[in-house]
């Protein structure tokens, strides 16, 4: 209905500008028309024409600025408002003076052109500002917080709200970074990543159901004990999958992306976003161990390689034991000798400082083979 309006209003704006633009054609092109009300039909129907152009052009424009606008969140979309609103006031009082001016008649096209010119440059300059410090612009509204002040200031960075990732949520370590303080600002659970955590608990797949149901378990548990801390956005983000929509999410709010898919990751520092990778986190407060510091390690199971045994220290960094063949669910003393980072974790290697127990049959093999048989075992009659 609205679409068809549009038009409808653009075809009779246009046959009107079309009908009435006759009586602004100079006098000397006039006289020589004979015909004057058919130059009005025919200058209307090209205006009636150029019109219906116009509202076409128009009708995408507005489908495409409303997709925008839902698409938006409600901060990001009050402040580029006000700068909008702002840079137009400015233009318009620096315009006031040049429309006071008396020009002559051959350049007074200038005021309407200078209206336009400074209208949409300091309009679109209101918008860029907005749009980069949007958050700011808002905290001044409130001059009574002294944290508002700091911010505007540029003294206090204010903290980043941090956007969760599904599987950050049914990973579950999330919780015991906010209840240690690691983690500050908002936290934002995108609407999509609900989404999918409900498709993940109706799911007919037992394993899928029941990492559903701890998300949505922990996130319930959060809210309760964060409060006002936790904001569901719900905004429904145009893109191919949650990834997608939670870029989108994080390039809008200007937030800390946390996750611990290695691909989201690496897009999201590809697109120069902020994001915290919780697996790298873990690998970065491992306690770091260096060559000839000694542990008492257990050994859970033997290696692949000749003498070596498999352990674990407690934060699950693997240690491979040289000397420790064989001796599966001992806890021995080894030293380190060295560490190796790989792209899924750290691999620290160690020797064992305890000599293994002699194995069943070693005794026999030491010692020298006798020839059996009844004449050995005569006595020597020597």
């Amino acid at each position: 209905m609205v679409d068809s309006l549009i038009l409808v209003l653009f075809l009779i704006s246009g046959a009107a500008t079309g009908w009435l633009g006759v009586d602004l054609l100079p006098e000397d092109l006039l006289i020589q028309v004979t015909n004057l009300e058919g130059l009005r039909w025919v200058m209307g129907g090209f205006g009636a024409f150029f019109g219906l152009v116009a509202g076409f052009f128009f009708q995408q424009l507005r489908k495409r600025l409303m997709r925008q606008v839902r698409s938006m969140p409600t901060d990001l979309l009050v402040s580029r408002a006000v700068g909008l609103i702002l840079g137009l006031l400015v233009a318009n009082l620096l315009l006031a003076p040049i429309l006071l001016l008396p020009l002559p008649w051959e350049v007074v096209f200038v005021k309407p052109l200078a209206a336009v010119l400074s209208n949409v440059f300091f309009g679109v300059s209101g918008y860029n500002l907005a749009e980069v410090h949007g958050r700011t612009l808002l905290r001044l509204f409130n001059p009574a917080s002294a944290e508002a002040l700091l911010m505007a200031d540029g003294v206090l960075m204010p903290a980043s709200a941090k956007i969760l990732d599904t599987s950050v949520i049914i990973d579950g370590r999330i919780r015991g970074l906010l209840d240690s303080g690691l983690l500050e600002g908002q936290v934002i659970v995108a609407q999509a990543v609900i989404d999918e955590l409900q498709a993940l608990a109706d799911s007919a797949n037992n394993e899928k159901r029941a990492k559903g149901r701890r998300g949505l378990k922990l996130l319930a548990e959060l809210r309760e004990q964060y409060g006002r801390r936790l904001v569901v956005n719900t905004t429904r983000y145009e893109g191919n999958g949650v990834d997608d929509k939670l870029q989108k999410l994080t390039a809008d709010t200007g937030g800390t992306l946390v996750t611990t898919d290695y691909n989201l990751a690496k897009v999201a520092e590809v697109q120069e976003l902020k994001v915290m990778n919780l697996s790298e986190l873990v690998i970065a407060l491992r306690p770091e161990v260096q060559p000839g510091d000694p542990l008492q390690l257990k050994i859970v199971r033997d290696g692949k390689e000749a003498d070596q045994g498999v352990g674990y220290l407690e934060d699950g960094t693997m240690v491979v034991v040289e000397g420790g063949k064989g001796r599966s669910g001992e806890r021995i003393a080894v030293t380190v000798t060295g560490a190796l980072q790989t792209p899924t974790g750290r691999m620290v290697f160690a020797r064992s400082d305890q000599e293994a127990p002699p194995r069943r049959g070693n005794r026999a093999k030491s010692e020298p083979n006798r020839p059996e048989g009844p004449e050995h075992d005569a006595p020597n009659p020597r």
